[in-house]
């Protein structure tokens, strides 16, 4: 069914596109009805403008917040036009069909962002202009709703092409539109109004808007895409692509588990971590970018190729001479030097993610979809610290020993569960991540080592280990001992506690407890 367009109400907060919209409606013949700031601007490209104070027969008030809530606006909206009823009361109450509305928000989302003022914020609340939407997009039967800039020109065209009118089909998918766009406005309220809260609320929501639509998901077979939490506004989403082809659904997921890994190290100790399928393959700090990233190369040479790259400081032309040894996919750096982007572009495939904001820390929430729900829970953002180590061994670890236990323990929270890490010297020398049993990673981490070139360096001979969880038994931890590990540092908390300190005691190994764990699903 058409529905002629005769009478629009225009109320705008970002007007760009406004006059070519307008334009179309005068060249048709529509009524314009508008609000404040919206008919002022209206009237001066020499457009007739009723305004709406005209239509309610009731004058703006309280600073603009009363002006279309009002029957005259609503009953225009919502009345079904096949409805007896419905045209009864407007006769009896002279309230004329609104055909058309074009509505954009209080920039609300923007506020929040840039302004720290309460009372700003909350005046930004758009109260009128939701009501509007939901009245029209529930009556997309006989109302065309506008709430994007970027559909003036499919309005104009689908006019121009029905001689004035909107198709049944055209008007419910403005509808659906609208509704996403409102959910997404309610959402970014809630998510403003928690924000200081640690509870969790009874009705769930969160807000995204679509930044790019993926090839594909984690397979061909799937439909993917990549939405900007209105939250945060770091992390990979927010970052400047500095070359390369766009990033795919992998990518995106590597490139993040790489990005939060990084955020562990401050910006003052040169650090790399190399990822590859969400867990990282080789992670160490040096006095130098390019020193860091040889050690973490080194780690475990196969796997790092093809692997997504981080670093915590700007990436210099030492470093980028080191990467581009052999292929990488994708490298996120605070910034990049002009003489490493040189380097760079050399490897046309390479893409470079430039991240000013990495160091910025958020408060965050993961979700988890699952069939029938979704899981939330709170960013794991623990840190450990030497204060937070409690020995439990009759020999004590040494300070060096204290600081590779820290750094192990910050890697092994990045690590998929069940995981043992070994490290020496800032430096990761063996990863077992993933296993069903915590044996079966220790003994992985210790083979993964054995596939490296030999060197004292690499050698797990007086290493540390880090488990994400504690010892159940002491099997693990002896298969830590057996390939030369001297240190250790766990959670504890298991029944068996005693016994695993007392076959840490009995090998002479230093071992202490964290009382948090790390677990990675």
């Amino acid at each position: 069914m058409d529905v002629k367009i005769k009478t629009a109400l225009i109320s705008v907060s970002d007007k760009s596109g406004l006059k070519n919209i307008v334009r179309s409606l005068q060249e048709h013949d529509v009524k314009i009805v508008s609000t404040g700031g919206t008919a002022k601007a209206i009237a001066d490209m020499g457009v007739d403008v009723m305004d709406v104070s005209t239509l309610t027969n009731f004058p703006e008030m309280m600073d603009g917040r009363v002006k279309t809530l009002h029957p005259n606006v609503h009953g225009g909206l919502l009345a079904k036009r096949d409805n007896k009823d419905h045209v009864q009361s407007q006769i009896e109450h002279d309230i004329e069909d609104i055909d058309l509305i074009i509505v954009n928000l209080y920039p609300f989302e923007e506020t929040i962002n840039t302004q720290e003022n309460e009372e700003i914020c909350i005046e930004n609340i758009d109260i009128g202009g939701p009501a509007m939407l939901r009245s029209a997009a529930k009556n997309h039967k006989f109302v065309t709703v506008v709430t994007d800039a970027n559909d003036y020109s499919d309005v104009i065209n689908e006019m121009k092409k029905n001689k004035g009118s909107t198709t049944l089909s055209f008007r419910k998918k403005l509808a659906a539109k609208t509704f996403s766009m409102t959910a997404y406005y309610d959402s970014m309220i809630s998510n403003w109004f928690h924000r200081d809260q640690s509870n969790h609320i009874n009705n769930f929501s969160s807000a995204g808007k679509l930044s790019s639509t993926l090839r594909y998901g984690e397979n061909p077979h799937q439909s993917a895409g990549l939405y900007k939490s209105s939250q945060n506004r770091s992390g990979i989403p927010y970052a400047t692509l500095l070359q390369g082809k766009e990033l795919s659904y992998n990518n995106i997921n590597d490139s993040d588990a790489a990005l939060q890994l990084i955020k562990e190290f401050d910006e003052d100790v040169p650090t790399v971590a190399i990822i590859k399928h969400a867990n990282p393959c080789g992670v160490a700090s040096a006095s130098s970018l390019s020193d860091a990233y040889v050690k973490a190369f080194s780690c475990d040479t196969t796997s790092a190729f093809g692997g997504i790259i981080a670093t915590n400081q700007i990436i210099d032309e030492d470093t980028a001479k080191e990467i581009i040894k052999i292929f990488t996919e994708v490298i996120i750096a605070p910034g990049i030097s002009d003489g490493a982007e040189k380097i760079f572009k050399t490897k046309n495939n390479l893409r470079i993610l430039v991240l000013p904001s990495l160091h910025e820390k958020y408060i965050s929430q993961n979700f988890k979809s699952i069939e029938g729900g979704i899981l939330v829970q709170s960013g794991d953002i623990k840190q450990t610290e030497k204060s937070d180590l409690k020995i439990v061994t009759q020999k004590e670890p040494t300070s060096g020993q204290m600081d590779d236990m820290l750094f192990a323990f910050k890697v092994c929270k990045h690590v998929k569960s069940n995981a043992i890490i070994y490290v020496k010297n800032q430096k990761t020398i063996g990863i077992g991540a993933g296993q069903m049993s915590r044996v079966d990673s220790a003994k992985i981490a210790s083979q993964k080592n054995s596939e490296m070139e030999s060197s004292d360096e690499n050698s797990l001979k007086d290493s540390v280990v880090a488990s994400d969880a504690f010892f159940p038994f002491a099997d693990g931890l002896l298969v830590t001992i057996s390939s030369g590990a001297t240190a250790v540092i766990q959670p504890g908390g298991s029944v068996k506690d005693d016994e695993v300190i007392k076959a840490a005691d009995d090998a002479g190994i230093s071992m202490v407890f964290t009382g948090i764990r790390h677990f990675r699903h």
